[in-house]
């Protein structure tokens, strides 16, 4: 984590600590699990911390479930992308059972217990991929991006420690 921070306030130090949080929290993996640490380095009230990294996780979200399955129709055919369009695929339907089995709440936990490969990015592409209807899967990955804010923001800010 120092490495990051190091990097970080290297590369992306004119960003105000809002910015940087939400900024971190819309990248693919570190999401906000990586978002509500930075925003606690940068000395940000756990309030902030919680806002701003729900704001950058939900940022991507939309675009996924609206544009992942086209995107991967798109790039499945080519030689350069088609493997790791399978790649994911195949990673993020192994993941899916609990979200086939209780829809919008198997969703939500997905997303919500913040663990490795799960999140927001991950949950968005189950859904698609599952084609569960955007109604239903917009509120439950936001829900668990809620979910799993809260979660981090209790660990990171040391209201109880793991």
């Amino acid at each position: 984590m120092d490495a990051f921070i190091t990097w970080f306030s290297t590369h992306l130090g004119f960003l105000s600590p809002q910015a940087a949080v939400t900024f971190v929290s819309m990248l693919p993996i570190i999401e906000l699990r990586g978002g509500i640490p930075l925003a606690r380095l940068l000395k940000l009230p756990v309030e902030q911390a919680i806002f701003f990294s729900v704001l950058g996780n939900a940022i991507p979200i939309p675009f996924i479930l609206l544009l992942i399955n086209k995107i991967f129709d798109w790039l499945r055919p080519t030689k350069v992308f088609g493997p790791l369009v399978r790649k994911l695929e195949a990673r993020a339907m192994s993941k899916s059972e609990g979200v086939q089995k209780a829809e919008f709440w198997g969703l939500v936990a997905f997303v919500g217990i913040p663990l490795p490969g799960t999140g927001g990015w991950t949950g968005s592409l189950v859904a698609s991929l599952l084609k569960v209807d955007l109604k239903k899967a917009f509120p439950a990955v936001f829900l668990g991006i809620a979910v799993a804010a809260t979660i981090m923001g209790l660990i990171s800010y040391g209201i109880f420690h793991m």
